[in-house]
C-alpha cells in the first residue's frame, strides 16, 4: 500500500470534514441535489469522452496509486547481476527454476531459458512495457478529465441554484435551499478534482514512469544476460538506471 497516496487523501478529507463540523456540522453541507450534479453529473460527462471499457477499467488502474508494491531498481540490479554470473558459469539453462522477486523479469528469464532469439526477446518484453505505460496513460487520462470536468459541473450546479432562487425570490423559505445548492456544488467540485481526480492521476503518471524504467532495465539486463556479457559490466550499465546520488552508495 501507498502511504503516501493513502495519508494525503485521507488526511485532506479529514481536515475539511472537521472544519465543517467545528462550522456549525455535517448536515448543513450536504444536498442531495449537489451531490447528483457534480458527483454523478461528472462522471457521465467523462463516460463520454472514452469509451466504456476505458472507463470502467479506470478504478482498477486507480488501484495503483493506493495498492502498488514499488520495487527498489537498486536491489533488483542485485539480483540480475547474481542471475547473470550463474548464467555465465552454468549457461542459459542454469536459470531454470530460479525464483525472482519480479514478475516481469521472471518472465524474461524463462524467455531466456526457451531459447528465442534475443529480437524475439526484445519485442515480446517491450510489447509488455509498451502496454503497462499504456494502461497507466490512460488511467491518468480519465482522472485528469475528472479534474477538469468536476469544477465546470460545480459552476453548473452554481448557475442552477441561483435560477432557482432568483425565480422563487417572493418565497423566503426556497431562498435558503436554493442557495444551498448554488454554493455546495462549487464546494463539492472543487473537493472532487482537487482531492481526489488529481492526485490520482498525477500519482499515476509517477507509477507510469517507474514501471517505465524498472521494464526498461530489466530488458537490457536480460539482453546483456543471453549475449554472454560479463556481470560487472552489466552491473556498470545497470546502474546507470539510477540517481546519481544513489550511485556511489551502491557502488560500495
Amino acid at each position: 500500500m501507498d502511504l503516501a497516496t493513502v495519508i494525503g487523501v485521507v488526511g485532506a478529507l479529514a481536515i475539511i470534514i472537521t472544519s465543517m463540523v467545528l462550522s456549525g456540522g455535517i448536515g448543513m453541507f450536504t444536498n442531495m441535489s449537489a451531490v447528483l450534479i457534480v458527483f454523478v453529473g461528472s462522471m457521465f460527462v467523462v463516460l463520454s469522452k472514452f469509451g466504456m471499457s476505458q472507463f470502467l477499467g479506470a478504478g482498477k488502474v486507480a488501484a495503483k496509486a493506493f495498492f502498488f508494491k514499488s520495487t527498489d531498481p537498486s536491489a533488483m540490479i542485485d539480483e540480475i547481476v547474481v542471475l547473470a554470473d550463474a548464467a555465465r558459469k552454468g549457461g542459459l539453462l542454469s536459470l531454470e527454476g530460479k525464483e525472482v522477486g519480479n514478475d516481469f523479469l521472471q518472465g524474461g528469464i524463462q524467455l531466456l531459458v526457451d531459447g528465442h532469439d534475443p529480437d524475439v526477446v526484445k519485442a515480446l518484453l517491450s510489447k509488455d512495457k509498451d502496454k503497462t505505460v499504456e494502461r497507466h496513460e490512460q488511467g491518468a487520462s480519465i482522472f485528469a478529465a475528472l479534474g477538469d470536468v468536476a469544477p465546470a459541473m460545480g459552476m453548473i450546479g452554481t448557475l442552477v441554484g441561483l435560477v432557482a432562487m432568483l425565480s422563487n425570490m417572493d418565497d423566503p423559505k426556497s431562498i435558503g435551499p436554493a442557495m444551498a445548492v448554488a454554493l455546495l456544488t462549487t464546494l463539492y467540485g472543487a473537493m472532487l478534482a482537487n482531492m481526489v481526480a488529481i492526485p490520482i492521476s498525477d500519482k499515476l503518471i509517477l507509477r507510469r514512469g517507474e514501471e517505465e524504467m524498472n521494464k526498461s532495465l530489466v530488458i537490457d539486463a536480460l539482453l546483456a544476460i543471453q549475449s554472454g556479457q560479463n556481470p560487472r559490466v552489466i552491473d556498470s550499465m545497470l546502474r546507470n538506471y539510477l540517481p546519481a546520488s544513489q550511485r556511489p552508495q551502491a557502488d560500495e
